[in-house]
């Protein structure tokens, strides 16, 4: 049967009798000057009064959202209608995290679905440089004010736990002080536009097949010091208004009735203020999901049911939740409307800063690409080089990105696109060609172009030329998990033949995750350029010709066999959709170099890995404890003849909460300094690094003792070692 989103008359009544509960029944009172629009109040004490001026409908109004755009310009993933009478605008939501996401209509676009295309989230985290990520949000934020936004569904802090995931793309890495600090800088970012930015999906998205169905089974401490401890950081730099919670289940719930997550650890431990969001279509029930700490179901129409709005009114009139929920729900919206600036300085429509835009997005996709191999200095490539031969990987007209919700539309639209049904996503290019930056820096002998799918004609090009590029892609897609790690399309035999044709042969990758690479040693150079974005091919020419010094570090550890991998599958990849995949994630926080430290297995490239066209060195490793907290010190130089920058890691070795050792990054800086040049660095450690997460006390405690500290290059580098002593302490909540 179907109810009005009112509550009846007669249990209006029957509230208004009960002393408690005054905010919930309060009748419109005529609002005078409206005192909840005073900046000079907090934001609890402006919330308090709207809702004591709110009716239960509007209340019920807050926390659903709808698909349904109406007569907006864009199409948005989510509205909210405002409530005029009070001065509260519709609440509208886009995808985002890499750029303000307008979905393709039927293949087309208009130019105000547009935006500017931010490299993937890999490869923004490549920049081990969170003053990077924090301008890569601001710049969302910024166009997402000119669309007329109020909140971006960014902020995606999951841990890459599986190299196939197709929304690794999006997310920040394996490590969770590098992705927490790199996605918190990004929802900072966006927030000082006053944009409310998400952070999501809470907790253990790690995979996309069958992911509405998928059980994560993992260790409460495990998961502490591991997915737990990214979104938490990420959470304590960004200040996130809302929280989205995952498809999946954890340990047995579904994420987004999960009391634990939502309630205990969310709200309980971490002082979470700000909403609670589902994923579009993650939400199961009413009474379950607010009792557990949902307040808002996004996407109504996504969901089997309208699971809020009248169900929730009837679920109190049926004393199924107690009277104050629907408030306490409200006002958790209402506080972060009025905290994160978005109604005493509202977005409005204005015109994008299209060029200041694409300079961010060229800036990150320079310093986030990753030089992984430069044998005998075969780059950078000098502008008379010779006849220089491009190839394959639609070079010609742009660069590829990731599909799936945070796809963006690039200005001036796709210059391929693809679509994929079966994944609901399509494959786009960025009209950003490789091909026309390199030949305005080759001044030599010419620029000649080939497609890679005839290998016969690539050959010959190659024969006939003094350096070949080969351009080699993999689309990665949310919905969507790689089978492999293969590259697709038989592009390990077109760069095999090239190399083989030509040892001065440079391989760019467009990838979403790490590849094998069977031909690594027959090529003079590799380069991972991701998936860089909006100026892309500008970018990459860059670093190719030496205009950029390559400065990007893996955030991922690249692989050299499947069989290296906690899974050799990707789970539930055989079974029926709907039916409940268990994955027990046996590595517990041992994700990716932790794992492979662990068992003593070399990687094809490790996490932190990456190569510059200047040396460095380190010297003069220093600890010091006070008690409350461990700092440690030292020199870097630049010792090679190049500007550069470098990153020195920091790696601490741990007991975690299974008593086994563990490697840890604890810290690293990213210091750019001129040939010759010294720099002294000094760098706090999270206390949380050091320590184990204590299921049975839920607190961190560190065990005394001596803690090998290092210094290198990457997980797998140790130039420099001492050792920190400490005492018995629990870290304080």
């Amino acid at each position: 049967m179907s109810r009005p989103l009112f509550f009846t008359a007669a249990f209006v009544l029957s509230l208004t009798l009960l002393a408690g509960a005054a905010t919930l029944v309060a009748q419109p009172r005529p609002v005078g000057a409206r005192p909840w629009m005073n900046p000079l109040l907090s934001p609890d004490e402006r919330a308090q009064l709207i809702l004591g001026q709110m009716t239960p409908d509007e209340k019920l109004r807050l926390l659903s959202s709808t698909t349904r755009s109406g007569d907006e310009k864009i199409r948005l993933a989510g509205l909210v209608p405002g409530i005029d009478r009070l001065g509260i605008r519709p609440i509208k939501e886009s995808n985002a995290g890499l750029g303000v996401a307008i979905p393709l209509d039927e293949g087309h676009s208009q130019p105000e679905d547009q935006a500017t295309a931010l490299p993937s989230g890999l490869a923004i985290a490549a920049t081990w440089d969170p003053q990077l990520a924090y301008a890569a949000g601001g710049m969302i934020g910024e166009e997402a004010r000119r669309k007329g936004l109020t909140v971006l569904l960014a902020g995606a802090a999951n841990l890459a736990r599986d190299p196939r995931s197709g929304r690794n793309f999006e997310y920040a890495g394996e490590d969770p002080l590098l992705a927490g600090t790199m996605v918190g800088e990004a929802i900072h970012g966006i927030s000082d536009r006053h944009v409310i930015s998400t952070l999501k999906h809470f907790a253990l998205n790690d995979q996309e097949t069958r992911r509405n169905s998928v059980d994560a089974r993992i260790d409460r401490a495990a998961l502490h010091e591991s997915d737990l401890l990214a979104f938490e950081i990420a959470e304590e730099r960004g200040k996130p208004g809302a929280v989205m919670c995952a498809y999946n289940l954890v340990n047995g719930v579904q994420a987004c009735e999960h009391p634990w997550l939502l309630d205990g650890v969310l709200r309980r431990e971490w002082g979470f203020r700000g909403w609670v969001m589902s994923d579009w279509g993650a939400a199961h029930s009413t009474v379950r999901a607010a009792q557990a700490g949902l307040d808002q179901q996004s996407g109504v129409e996504w969901d089997p049911q309208a699971y809020f709005g009248d169900r929730l009114a009837i679920a109190i009139e049926e004393g199924k939740l107690p009277l104050a929920q629907l408030d306490a729900m409200a006002l958790h919206v209402l506080r972060v409307l009025f905290a994160s600036g978005v109604v005493d300085d509202p977005s409005e429509p204005a015109p994008l800063d299209t060029e200041g835009d694409a300079a961010v997005a060229h800036r990150v996709a320079a310093e986030g690409m990753v030089l992984l191999k430069n044998d005998s200095n075969a780059l950078p490539l000098s502008r008379d080089v010779g006849k220089l031969a491009v190839i394959g990987g639609h070079g010609d007209v742009g660069v590829l990105s990731g599909g799936g919700s945070s796809q963006v539309i690039p200005i001036g639209g796709p210059a391929v696109q693809v679509p994929f049904p079966d994944v609901g996503a399509w494959m786009i290019y960025d009209p950003s060609p490789p091909l026309r930056a390199i030949a305005a820096k080759a001044t030599g002998g010419g620029v000649d172009y080939a497609d890679g799918s005839d290998i016969d004609a690539a050959v010959a090009l190659a024969q006939q030329s003094d350096a070949v590029i080969v351009f080699a892609t993999k689309w990665e897609s949310e919905g969507h998990d790689a089978e492999d790690l293969s590259l697709p399309d038989d592009q390990d035999r077109l760069i095999a033949a090239v190399a083989a044709a030509n040892k001065r042969t440079i391989v760019v990758l467009e990838t979403g995750n790490p590849v094998l690479m069977p031909w690594r040693n027959r090529v003079a150079a590799i380069l991972e350029a991701w998936y860089p974005g909006a100026r892309g091919g500008d970018a990459i020419a860059d670093i190719l010709f030496g205009d950029a010094s390559p400065s990007g570090r893996l955030p991922m550890t690249f692989p050299a066999a499947v069989g290296q991998l906690p899974r050799t599958a990707v789970p539930g990849e055989d079974v029926p959709w709907g039916t409940r995949v268990v994955v027990d994630y046996r590595e517990g926080a041992a994700i990716g170099y932790k794992w492979f430290a662990a068992r003593d297995l070399e990687p094809l490239y490790p996490f932190g890995f990456g190569l510059t066209y200047s040396r460095f060195r380190y010297s003069g490793l220093q600890v010091q404890d006070d008690g409350g907290s461990v700092t440690a010190s030292f020199a870097v130089t630049n010792s090679g003849e190049r500007e550069a920058a470098d990153v020195p890691q920091l790696y601490a070795r741990v007991s975690g909460a299974d008593g086994k050792p563990v490697e840890r990054l604890v810290g690293w800086s990213r210091v750019n300094l001129a040939p010759g040049e010294s720099a002294r660095v000094s760098l706090k450690i999270d206390p949380r690094l050091l320590a184990h997460f204590d299921a049975a006390e839920e607190n961190w405690r560190i065990d005394a003792g001596t803690y090998p500290i290092t210094l290198g290059a990457s997980a797998a580098d140790r130039q420099l070692a001492t050792t920190a002593r400490l005492k018995d302490r629990i870290l304080p909540p």
